[in-house]
């Protein structure tokens, strides 16, 4: 009798292992995994993926329990589930459990992380619906944050300034080196939607020319890029928090990657929080101040390609640097509205909007333009001595067609008389980021090559006593100034025009009482 009950549980358990899918289900468990977090589950999972695949796609679904994993490879009409209680845990390292570097021909115009995606914990290319859902966890583990040696395979280690020669991928030792959380490349309607990442690698998730993207509800708490949206069209990001003290938080980019030209438009960002707090204290909520918190919203730096019809509104900064538009590779950035931002303890600078000639792209002959940019309704307090708003062009196509309105900059002051005197280089060719260009002149508004700039019902102050003005503008053509309201240090010319034409100020006591203007 015992031994027929030993006998009908054996062939119970044999049936419930290779059962087919209940609902269209396919539960990994039933396919090997154990969710233990020492045996290698990433074989497992891949072989419910393409069971379901086989049948024309459905629900992977990673129950709770914690799932040792190396590369995970996506494929059509699959929602993989991670379940409330569930982590996917990157390998280490030593298990040489991740994918290979895909083989890439020809020159690289990009870092090193954008070539490079089979490498990762989680990747799909060439796909359509492609989802990845669910209340559980993806714990990077093992991933490293470095993209030192791909940047040393694709030829991009030379490049992080001008490039003067590219070089193409050398492919010569592939690491297997695991360093994204997920990777999708070339991939139609992408639904990321309610998971957490931890320490989620280089990046925690890129995307690259795909189109119909949707990542929502997503917290990232990680130490290099929360997410990065790299030419790609058509694209909502929606409630997500991304903690990144070390990089970018929410970074939109146009790179050369795609070994053709792909632009990144279509881009909706909103009701998003972006953070530099201790990796890690995001989730567990102590929200511990980092001195390099870098965090924030940036378009940039790889621009090859440019942006267009692009929309940011409703976000947070916090412990983090501010927002910014940067286009140096050669393109236009065009046609972008921010609008509903609050910041608070800002490193650095509040806005910063840049073009550049670091030109890395392939047989270019046009220059990096940006233009048609409306920025709205902005509180920055505790910005950094640095700066608060920068708009820079360049001396032959300068930035066009900006406005600001109804911002409010809270400076932390401390600018000094040497501060004051200090002249700004030209960004060149070098990497676009204010702290190259160091203190400037002006705590509030510095603005350099800019036609028609609108600057209406802007206030400015410090928290510590600053005898920089509140204002300079050089080279500018078409400017108004409506409802300027500036705080001004003892003796401090309140605003300073240099080579600026067309000047219109209208109701701004500080200004009109104390002009300062050479047109």
């Amino acid at each position: 009798m015992k031994r027929n009950i030993f006998l009908f549980f054996c062939i119970v358990a044999a049936v419930t292992l290779h059962a087919g899918p209940v609902n269209n289900i396919y539960d990994v468990r039933h396919f090997g995994a154990r969710g233990d977090g020492k045996h290698l589950d990433s074989p497992a999972i891949n072989r419910a993926i393409e069971k379901a695949s086989a049948h024309g796609g459905g629900t992977v679904l990673v129950p709770a329990g914690t799932y040792l994993c190396g590369s995970i490879h996506l494929t059509n009409n699959i929602n993989l589930v991670i379940d409330t209680g569930a982590t996917i845990l990157g390998a280490p390292q030593s298990l040489k459990a991740y994918d290979a570097e895909e083989d890439v021909t020809g020159p690289a115009y990009q870092d090193g992380g954008h070539t490079y995606f089979h490498n990762s914990l989680i990747w799909g290319e060439n796909l359509t619906n492609v989802f990845i859902t669910g209340h559980g966890m993806i714990n990077g583990g093992g991933l490293v944050r470095s993209d030192g040696f791909e940047n040393r395979m694709d030829g991009a280690e030379n490049m992080i300034d001008k490039v003067d020669t590219a070089t193409g991928p050398t492919n010569q030792w592939p690491q297997h080196l695991g360093n994204k959380s997920i990777a999708l490349k070339l991939c139609r309607n992408v639904v990321i939607r309610d998971i957490t990442i931890y320490h989620g690698g280089h990046f925690a998730i890129i995307v690259t020319g795909c189109n119909n993207t949707t990542i929502d509800d997503v917290t990232i708490d990680t130490d290099r890029d929360g997410m990065d949206i790299d030419c790609c069209k058509n694209t909502t990001v929606s409630n997500c928090r991304v903690n990144s003290p070390r990089d970018d938080g929410i970074c939109p980019k146009a790179s050369y990657a795609l070994g053709y030209p792909f632009i990144t438009e279509n881009l909706t960002i909103v009701n998003c929080q972006v953070s530099g707090f201790v990796e890690g204290t995001l989730l567990d909520g102590r929200m511990v101040y980092s001195p390099s918190g870098t965090g924030r919203i940036k378009f940039g730096t790889e621009s090859s390609c440019g942006f267009r019809n692009c929309t940011v509104e409703n976000c947070t900064f916090d412990d983090c640097h501010g927002f910014a538009l940067e286009e140096v590779d050669g393109a236009t950035l065009e046609d972008i509205t921010v609008d509903n931002i609050t910041m608070r303890n800002v490193l650095d600078y509040a806005i910063y909007i840049t073009t550049g000639k670091r030109d890395r792209t392939p047989n270019l002959t046009t220059s990096s333009h940006a233009r048609n940019i409306l920025i709205s309704n902005v509180i920055a307090d505790g910005v950094g001595k640095m700066s608060g708003i920068q708009i820079m062009g360049m001396p032959d196509v300068p930035v066009e067609g900006v406005r600001l309105d109804n911002i409010r900059l809270i400076s932390n002051g401390g600018g000094t008389t040497n501060d004051a005197a200090r002249e700004p280089k030209e960004l060149g060719t070098i990497y676009p980021e204010p702290s190259r260009l160091g203190i400037l002149p002006a705590y509030g508004i510095f603005a350099r090559h800019v036609k028609d700039l609108e600057l209406d019902n802007i206030s400015t102050s410090f928290k510590t006593n600053d005898l920089r003005s509140a204002m300079i503008c050089s080279d500018v053509n078409g400017l108004q100034v409506d409802n300027f309201r500036p705080q001004v240090a003892d003796g401090v010319t309140p605003a300073k025009f240099d080579n600026v034409t067309s000047l219109e100020i209208r109701n701004s006591p500080a200004l009109e009482a104390k002009p300062a203007a050479t047109q």
